[in-house]
């Protein structure tokens, strides 16, 4: 459902509405003449991501920041993923706010939520995906897997990291190198590397 209300004619079917209704609509006078009230966010099914052959999934383990959520769903629609799964639980949702820092990507990637994150990995595993997380102290180099295939990046909170029991249920965990001073890097540059990483790994071996 969509329905529009606007100050002027530029929008067909919308309905005319002053300064003032609209600010009272949108809860802001930021509105630019024209507001909108769309349906919630159609999630995906997760089940669906694991049925597609060489997926490339990315899990987000209590990622709470809109921003990151947002910059994330847009490297990885940008690099072709499968889909973005997230816990229904302690994690940013798509919101306005997510949508505008993807530019628009969540509207081509689906979403899912999950339950619990960590039985997700366990029935993408015995799907036959290989599950990798990100963690800074891991001794695994992120170039090392074979990251062809159906795969299930997984990515945790600033700060927390991934959970143990959401860590425990990855086949591997992976890092990237740092030879700065700061110990690592934002959940959404750690997501563009690894994912270009795997788009790159994927395009060498298919040639």
């Amino acid at each position: 459902m969509l329905r529009i209300w606007s100050t002027s004619d530029e929008w067909p079917g919308a309905t005319e509405a002053t300064n003032e209704e609209i600010a009272a609509r949108c809860g802001s006078d930021a509105h630019q003449g024209v507001c909108a009230e769309v349906d919630p966010y159609p999630y995906a099914d997760a089940s669906e991501f694991l049925a597609q052959p060489d997926a490339l999934i990315v899990a987000l383990d209590e990622v709470t920041d809109p921003q990151n959520l947002g910059a994330i769903a847009r490297t990885a629609e940008a690099v072709g993923a499968t889909g973005v799964v997230i816990p229904e639980r302690r994690s940013a949702e798509v919101t306005p706010a997510v949508c505008k820092a993807s530019a628009g990507a969540v509207e081509h990637l689906p979403l899912a939520r999950v339950r619990n994150l960590a039985d997700f990995l366990g029935d993408a595993k015995a799907a036959g995906c290989w599950c990798y997380g990100a963690a800074a102290d891991a001794a695994t180099s992120y170039t090392a897997p074979d990251w062809s295939g159906a795969v299930v990046l997984v990515l945790g909170a600033e700060g927390k990291g991934l959970r143990p029991r959401v860590a425990a249920a990855c086949d591997d965990l992976v890092s990237l190198p740092l030879r700065g001073r700061i110990e690592s890097l934002n959940v959404s540059a750690t997501a563009a590397v690894l994912l270009y990483t795997i788009l790159q790994f994927r395009l060498d071996t298919s040639t």
